[in-house]
């Protein structure tokens, strides 16, 4: 099975890149779940619970646990949906706001010192390499 090495690189790129970020992510007080939510409603307005399952990484059994913890720390909040009213809208608070004007740029720029090891070619191979591969599973 010629692909196996292929699938055996993606596992393991993936799990490096989780491992980097999320020390970075932790040191800022937040779970890597809850980056990838407040990443999400950041700059956009608020958005349902499907929405926001269908734009993040995030299962949705663990949602709403994060979503809670999330709306405890005061960085959502949640409120019924207008156009459905069997649904809520969420979106972040003004300290959410400004806990994501703080960390995305912050974990952006952790980032960038890793992927800075890559050329530009070398990323625009990869981003080619991968969307081929998600295409064969689409």
């Amino acid at each position: 099975m010629k692909y196996l090495p292929l699938v055996k690189g993606l596992v393991l790129a993936y799990q490096a890149f989780e491992s980097h970020s999320a020390i970075h992510i932790k040191e800022m007080g937040l779970t890597a779940t809850q980056f990838d939510i407040l990443a999400t409603l950041g700059n956009q307005p608020p958005m349902t619970c499907k929405e926001l399952g269908e734009k993040t990484l995030v299962l949705k059994g663990t949602m709403t646990g994060v979503l809670e913890r999330l709306e405890a720390k005061g960085l959502i909040e949640k409120f019924i949906n207008q156009e459905d009213g069997r649904s809520y809208m969420i979106g972040l608070t003004k300290a959410g706001e400004k806990m994501f004007k703080k960390v995305f740029p912050e974990h952006l720029a952790y980032l960038d010192k890793a992927f800075q090891k890559l050329s530009k070619h070398q990323i625009e191979q990869a981003v080619h390499v991968l969307q081929e591969v998600t295409a064969i599973f689409n």
